[in-house]
């Protein structure tokens, strides 16, 4: 049985973010069952030699793994029963990628290039970081690589990922089993992207947008554009069903009015634009807030008061129990290359826990994100899985614990951040390396700490809310 990721992405472009850096974010999200995820430094050394998918058991040519691997970063699942799927991190060259968001198609596409049956090979999400992450020098190096892998290999499923270096963004989705196409993402811009074919307006023979040589020729022959004038991608070869109404549509809804209150519209509205402006510059606080939102303040929400209880399961959250990890991929502008790659991570449902601004050059990560599959709580995984599941047992009380334990914990990072940012000026090397891993260190442990304070709050509140209780003292 294939694990399962239903995920919501998030870009910002440098213009865009309160510091001038680019900001890739996603959070992956699994099914009923929990997926232990774990944060890795893979060096070169640790780069398969040879490689055959856990799926499909598709094995990649040699060739197209002699490249000299640059060291990544990754958050792969640690029960390896579905393979690495190293999900997000950023390479040596301070290229990130994020990788992948589930998104849908529909059976004109289909009939034309079908998705592979995984009994037959392909590749899946299990695989493209561990393929793609390590040869990337540059963004656009991700749209070269992701498309001779999939002419080559093709894939049994679809999916959207993004690339980025200090200066751009890219969005690519596959189509069908062996086509793509991608888009850069404005400067000053942003996008939301849910479980669904996400890139709307398609210009052919533009440097900002990137595709499948033949894919201009395939929609005129198979007659696959439903518009009289332009190219929309989302029509040609996406969804717009019921499933979008209820599931996709109202979380890109809801954040693009957060970042921008005069968005307006309908949770189920099927054709919000892709490529976005916020009324203000995003910084990663309101990342964090659009990955852990629920509708806040609306009759959506789970934890409301206004609605009814059918309001509040009509549409799918951002912030679910199903967040196994979340993460912002950022390369800063304002500070030395070797510093410049930060992976904010953090795991269990966003709801309550807390992002930590891990530098990625490194070749070693903290022992308390090195999660086991089995539960542990001296791994920080297993410990926000437990504080979620009480705190949702009462949100009214426990939320407001969650929300000062979350300004304290990137406060305090924020903190060792800046100090550790003035304290290697001149560092390179070793030297360096080891005195960032020290920071990524000191940072993990002052948010695993936090949280076990955190543990111990809900449980103090919870004492005397518990049901099995006798008010008369003996």
């Amino acid at each position: 049985m294939r694990k399962q990721t239903e995920c919501t992405t998030i870009l910002v472009g440098k213009d865009a973010t309160i510091d001038g850096s680019t900001m890739i974010a996603r959070s992956e999200d699994g099914g009923r069952t929990i997926i232990p995820e774990g944060f890795k430094a893979v060096n070169p050394e640790d780069q398969p030699k040879h490689y055959e998918s856990v799926i499909s058991h598709q094995k990649i040519d040699d060739e197209d793994l002699a490249q000299t691997p640059l060291r990544y970063t990754s958050v792969p699942d640690v029960s390896g029963k579905n393979g690495i799927w190293g999900a997000a991190g950023i390479n040596a060259a301070n290229v990130a990628m994020t990788a992948t968001e589930t998104i849908t198609t529909n059976s004109r596409i289909q009939g034309v290039d079908p998705l592979l049956d995984p009994e037959d090979g392909g590749l899946g999400e299990e695989d493209f970081i561990t393929l793609t992450l390590p040869y990337l020098h540059s963004a656009k190096d991700g749209l070269k690589r992701i498309g001779h892998l999939l002419e080559k290999y093709g894939t049994y499923e679809m999916n959207g990922m993004a690339f980025s270096d200090k200066d751009e963004i890219w969005y690519l989705e596959t189509i069908g089993g062996h086509h793509w196409a991608a888009r850069r993402i404005p400067d000053d811009a942003y996008v939301i992207a849910p479980n669904r074919l996400n890139i709307d307006e398609f210009k052919f023979n533009d440097p900002d947008f990137a595709c499948s040589a033949d894919l201009k020729d395939l929609i005129e022959e198979y007659h696959l554009n439903p518009d009289r004038e332009g190219y929309n991608l989302r029509h040609i070869f996406g969804s717009s069903t019921i499933k979008d109404a209820h599931y996709n549509n109202p979380r890109a809804w809801y954040i693009h009015n957060f970042f921008n209150p005069d968005f307006g519209g309908q949770p189920s509205d099927q054709d919000q634009p892709f490529i976005c402006r916020a009324n203000r510059k995003i910084s990663i606080e309101d990342i964090k807030w659009a990955e852990s939102s629920h509708y806040q303040d609306t009759p959506y929400d789970a934890y409301g008061d206004e609605g009814t209880p059918e309001q509040k399961k009509t549409f799918r959250p951002i912030g679910i129990n199903r967040n196994f990890e979340t993460h912002v991929l950022q390369i800063r502008n304002d500070v030395p290359a070797e510093i410049a790659g930060v992976q904010w991570l953090a795991f269990g449902p966003n709801t309550f826990n807390s992002f930590v601004p891990f530098y990625t050059n490194v070749t070693d990560t903290p022992e308390c994100f090195q999660t086991t599959p089995k539960f542990n709580l001296n791994k920080i995984f297993w410990l926000n899985k437990l504080t979620a599941q009480l705190g949702d047992t009462n949100y009214r009380v426990y939320g407001e614990l969650e929300d000062a334990f979350e300004q304290k914990s990137l406060s305090e990072c924020h903190k060792i951040q800046h100090d550790t940012d003035k304290a290697v000026k001149g560092l390179s090397g070793k030297e360096l390396q080891d005195k960032l891993e020290e920071a990524n260190k000191k940072m993990a442990n002052t948010v695993y700490n936090n949280t076990v304070e955190l543990l111990g709050q809900m449980v103090d509140e919870g004492h005397g809310l518990m049901t099995l209780k006798y008010d008369l003292l003996d």
